[in-house]
């Protein structure tokens, strides 16, 4: 938390919640279990994006609802290019129009269509860091 408010401190218009995919330290708290005290933490003085375990809509739905305002997407990325059969640019956006489409079944699923109306109240309670 002390490197977040540093951040506001410094003027810093957003920060980004990371694990760096895992592989800095065995035993640190997932990108998205650190996320909501963070959030906390610096209130609506910056935003707060998070990276690190960010496969599907449903985990960009997950981080906006635990107050992330963006996600990054790499691992996505790379199977787009990769797994797709060499499709590269066209594999990419393959990729990224699943997400979409996932994201956008489950805003429904939870009967949004607005995503300023998303809270943490669409997660079952115990599922999340409080």
């Amino acid at each position: 938390m002390e490197d977040a408010k540093l951040a506001v401190a410094s003027g810093a218009h957003a920060i980004v919640v990371s694990n760096h995919g895992g592989r800095q330290l065995d035993g640190a708290p997932s990108s998205i279990e650190a996320l909501p005290a963070i959030v906390a933490a610096v209130g609506d003085q910056i935003e707060v994006w998070m990276d690190g375990g960010v496969r599907s809509g449903q985990d960009v739905l997950k981080a906006w609802a635990l107050g992330a305002r963006g996600t990054m997407i790499g691992r996505a990325m790379v199977y787009g290019l990769g797994a797709m059969g060499a499709m590269g640019e066209e594999g990419v956006s393959k990729a990224l129009e699943i997400i979409h489409k996932e994201f956008d079944i489950t805003m429904a699923f939870c009967g949004h269509t607005d995503i300023r109306t998303v809270d943490k109240d669409i997660l079952l309670p115990g599922t999340y860091p409080t």
